[in-house]
């Protein structure tokens, strides 16, 4: 079989790709397309037997990497150095057959890394570009480092906090949306929480950057690129979201005091002598989770919203019934429920002491089997 050569494929600018779909929150702009949250994607059916991609990777510590899925299977994984460049997704295939293609950025946003940054320029092929399917069913799910997918790959001794032990695919994200044939987003920052970092900090949590496409990016490259522009909701409404937020909280009580280095202000969740959470410091964690559910609810108006948590102990778990409870009492709004995830053993974790695969796929289970009783 003769194999085509790159004089044969046509050069096609990301804007101007046909039925081409764009998973994951980002601007309107598609020249070029940024994807700045993990798993975000591009999603394309291609009937032709060649297909490659034109990447622009950025960074000053953390890189990029992607992987790719052909007719829902992974097949590959790689990390993209710096710079402007084609990267070959298939070749010498049946020409006639039609190629589902997802390409996913299998990292999160880096918030800590200001140069970091993905985005597509083009496509070539030999073929043509076909409908996509458009699932039913719409997820996001909102998260720390768990979510993330940190530890997800890689061997169980290691250590290092470096963009290859993420995972977008070996995560419980990627497979209940699988199992549900949905589709999904995820806005996630490892180490982060509903109230505050793991460390006390309290810029490091989610709710104040959710109405923004990816606000908690910093440096002047990731304004230009529009993360900091306000999201806009109606252009996608999930039908359920998935808040898996808690463990960094709980870290925080038992962290030293963060200091900020501007005003000088100490920031510290404590503990009492007898190790219990104070009460006071407990009460703010409860009434961020609550004012983090009115946030969700003014943006998602019909969407069911599924507290899931335990996959690193389940110490806040009484605190986020109350939560809950507290906003229920206050609104009425019963589409909100809490379900308990099964926590990571010796047989299940993964690297830097995450969840690992075998954890993410029991959670996806768990998860997936509760969100179907609430379809019902």
């Amino acid at each position: 079989m003769k194999l085509s050569s790159n004089e044969e494929l046509e050069i096609t600018a990301m804007s101007k790709v046909p039925h081409m779909r764009v998973h994951g929150r980002t601007t309107e702009d598609r020249s070029p397309l940024t994807l700045f949250w993990t798993g975000s994607a591009v999603e394309l059916n291609v009937q032709g037997s060649e297909l490659w991609v034109e990447v622009e990777s950025s960074y000053d510590q953390l890189e990029p990497w992607i992987s790719v899925i052909i007719n829902g299977v992974p097949v590959s994984r790689q990390m993209l150095v710096r710079g402007r460049f084609w990267i070959c997704i298939f070749r010498g295939m049946n020409p006639d057959a039609v190629k589902n293609v997802r390409i996913i950025k299998d990292v999160q946003a880096m918030s800590v890394d200001p140069g970091c940054s993905l985005q597509f320029h083009a496509v070539k092929t030999n073929g043509t570009f076909l409908p996509v399917e458009e699932k039913r069913l719409k997820i996001e799910f909102i998260g720390d480092s768990i979510t993330s997918g940190e530890g997800a790959i890689g061997a169980k001794t290691e250590e290092d906090w470096v963009p290859m032990w993420f995972s977008a695919l070996h995560n419980y994200t990627f497979m209940t949306a699988e199992a549900l044939h949905a589709e999904y987003r995820v806005i996630s920052q490892s180490g982060w929480g509903v109230l505050s970092s793991w460390d006390n900090n309290p810029r490091g949590n989610i709710p104040e950057y959710y109405e923004q496409v990816c606000g908690l990016l910093q440096g002047e490259q990731n304004k230009q690129l529009g993360a900091l522009e306000p999201h806009e909701f109606s252009s996608w409404q999930p039908d359920v979201i998935v808040v898996n937020l808690g463990s960094n909280d709980d870290g925080a009580f038992h962290s030293p005091a963060w200091t900020d280095p501007l005003t000088g202000q100490v920031y510290k969740q404590r503990l009492n002598e007898d190790g219990t959470y104070h009460e006071e410091d407990l009460a703010k964690f409860e009434q961020a989770s609550v004012q983090f559910l009115i946030q969700l609810r003014k943006n998602n108006p019909q969407a069911y919203i599924v507290w899931a948590y335990g996959m690193l102990g389940a110490s806040m778990l009484p605190a986020i019934y109350r939560a809950a409870d507290t906003y229920k009492s206050q609104t009425a709004d019963h589409r909100v429920s809490i379900v308990q995830l099964p926590n990571t053993t010796l047989e299940t974790i993964g690297a830097r002491t995450h969840p690992g695969d075998l954890s993410h796929r029991r959670a996806a289970d768990v998860l997936t089997e509760w969100i179907k009783g609430i379809l019902k």
